[in-house]
């Protein structure tokens, strides 16, 4: 369990959090739970209904489709934001690699944290646009990969 201090040290220097103040971060940090998960335990699964993010306080996840990896996510890094807005199945499932500590924050908190502070919701939006452009920058290098390679060519046609 993180004390109060290392809970807001912790929070201040995730990406989404970065540029709130203080002030507002003991808040949001006193709210968010936090659960401990065994290694190789299924946090949630493809197409489940979601309503909580994730920030990994310790260990690894791997974010996968099925049984295919689509990366790693280490210690500081969050998941799961995007069905907090969208209200849509989670579009990957997350299993942890070796026993992990994470914080949560629910959708309503989050919202609420909106409300009190906006500049978080500009966070958020950096973050999905930037996981956005990796995720079509790998898709174009496969689709040039295709193009050159006779091997590849016929894939997803």
């Amino acid at each position: 369990m993180l004390t109060s201090v290392d809970r807001l040290l912790f929070v201040r220097g995730v990406p989404i959090f970065k540029e709130l103040r203080d002030d507002f971060l003991v808040r949001l940090a006193s709210v968010m739970d936090e659960l401990s998960f065994p290694s190789d335990h299924t946090i949630f699964t493809e197409g489940q209904e979601g309503r909580s993010l994730y920030i990994v306080v310790s260990g690894t996840v791997r974010v996968h489709v099925a049984e295919r990896d689509i990366a790693k996510l280490p210690q500081g890094a969050c998941f799961g934001e995007m069905s907090l807005f969208d209200a849509e199945p989670r579009s990957a499932s997350i299993t942890t690699t070796e026993t992990c500590e994470c914080l949560v924050l629910t959708q309503q908190q989050l919202y609420d944290a909106i409300d009190e502070t906006p500049g978080i919701a500009i966070n958020i939006i950096r973050l999905l646009s930037r996981r956005t452009r990796e995720l079509n920058q790998k898709v174009n290098a496969f689709e040039a990969a295709r193009q050159a390679s006779p091997e590849l060519r016929n894939l997803g046609a």
